[in-house]
């Protein structure tokens, strides 16, 4: 048995936010896509616990949707944007913070020759189809249908995420015979292929990337002279610290990172190959705090502490745990689950709901059962884990799992 939180604090920022912004939220972290016991608003973060304003405390799932990757208030990332910010820290050029990132990240990806700063992961995948289109005079991008590369112009219309983008075509993730159906398609116009690191189109199943379609990709790009971007803004250093295709042993010409980047400081990088640099020097792109180096330090000390401490080991480590527990209490209860994508970003979506009608009932009240026990998972999009994640943890989400799987199986009874 549980008892229901408080969630009076919340409810009162709710209808104060209502009277001055439009709907009151807006964009993906918007809680009226969510069961009704989840928080909007949040008062604070340390390691990997989040509280709600009502002092609701959760182990935290979910990340920010992606940027808390050493949890919050990591004192080694806190203390590296403190000093930072003590010296000042928007000024009229970068400060030495910026070298220092570009060289350690082209550091520790052997294929990258350079690495370029902005805030947003959109920045990096906008400028990056900009690169292309200067670097081959083309104007078509090709891209996988159903995949999110942000919201632009550059790849939804209308601000409308069910339509394709001017200047786009289509293809099938992990389908090479449809990439070259958009290549022909493009007839001599791509200039460019964007490819996420895995498929996480929000609500379906996840699917990794075959090396055999990691590797025709690659030879088709270099057959057409298509420059190849991967879209790492979701997987970087989650997957592996070099990016998320050296495993796959497929490097491509121009890579987007954000999200976990920074532990949760406004950040995204581009990195390229030395052939794209004089596009990169020729395509205008800017932002008035696109070089302020609080951020910047943030990353450094991000990714030196993840390299220290063999943080994707600990990543994988706990999410197979998560990902066996969370199978067997499935099973024991008779509950039809489905995991997908790495273990390090997870999505379970549920046998009988229909995420195609948004009929998703079992997802939701798992969610629901999980956020009233301390847990928060969002119901239809990917986790994400921290490496504050502890066995502890782990123990907890699995047992508070365990009763929530048992409340679906007695609702829905399939």
């Amino acid at each position: 048995m549980t008892t229901e939180r408080p969630r009076s604090a919340d409810a009162a920022l709710r209808e104060r936010a209502r009277a001055v912004i439009p709907n009151g939220m807006y964009g993906h972290q918007n809680a009226s896509y969510l069961p009704e016991n989840f928080p909007q608003f949040f008062a604070r973060g340390e390691g990997s616990r989040l509280w709600d304003v009502d002092g609701n405390e959760y182990i935290d799932y979910l990340c920010a949707y992606g940027p808390i990757l050493l949890g919050y208030q990591h004192p080694a990332v806190d203390q590296a944007v403190a000093e930072a910010q003590d010296a000042g820290d928007c000024f009229n050029g970068p400060s030495a913070k910026m070298v220092e990132l570009a060289e350690l990240l082209v550091e520790i990806t052997p294929w990258a020759d350079w690495a370029w700063m902005a805030k947003n992961g959109t920045d990096a995948t906008v400028f990056a189809a900009s690169v292309s289109r200067t670097a081959t005079g083309r104007q078509t991008i090709l891209r996988a249908h159903g995949a999110y590369h942000g919201a632009s112009p550059t790849w939804i219309s209308g601000g409308d995420m069910s339509l394709q983008a001017d200047g786009t075509i289509e293809y099938e993730f992990n389908d090479l015979g449809s990439v070259r159906a958009a290549i022909d398609a493009a007839d001599g116009d791509a200039a460019a292929l964007i490819v996420s690191a895995f498929r996480h189109d929000v609500g379906f199943d996840q699917e990794l990337p075959t090396v055999e379609f990691a590797q025709g990709v690659r030879e088709l790009c270099d057959a057409n002279g298509i420059v190849l971007i991967l879209d790492d803004v979701r997987g970087g250093f989650r997957i592996d610290m070099a990016g998320s295709w050296a495993p796959l042993g497929v490097d491509p010409d121009l890579s987007a990172y954000c999200k976990a980047i920074g532990n949760g400081q406004p950040i995204s990088a581009l990195m390229g190959r030395e052939s794209l640099s004089e596009a990169v020097a020729g395509t205008f792109g800017t932002g008035s705090y696109w070089f302020t180096g609080a951020p910047m330090a943030a990353a450094q000390a991000t990714i030196e502490t993840m390299l220290e401490t063999d943080g994707i080991a600990h990543l994988d480590r706990v999410g197979s745990a998560l990902r066996q527990g969370w199978q067997r209490a499935a099973d024991s209860h008779g509950v039809g689950i489905r995991q997908t994508g790495p273990v390090s970003i997870p999505l379970m979506l549920f046998d009988g709901d229909d995420m195609t009608t948004r009929d998703v009932p079992r997802a939701y009240r798992f969610s629901a059962e999980l956020a009233e026990r301390g847990v928060y998972l969002h119901p239809v999009h990917n986790g994400f884990l921290s490496t504050a994640l502890t066995d502890e943890d782990v123990a907890h989400t699995l047992e508070a799992s365990d009763e929530a799987f048992a409340a679906v199986a007695s609702e829905f009874g399939d």
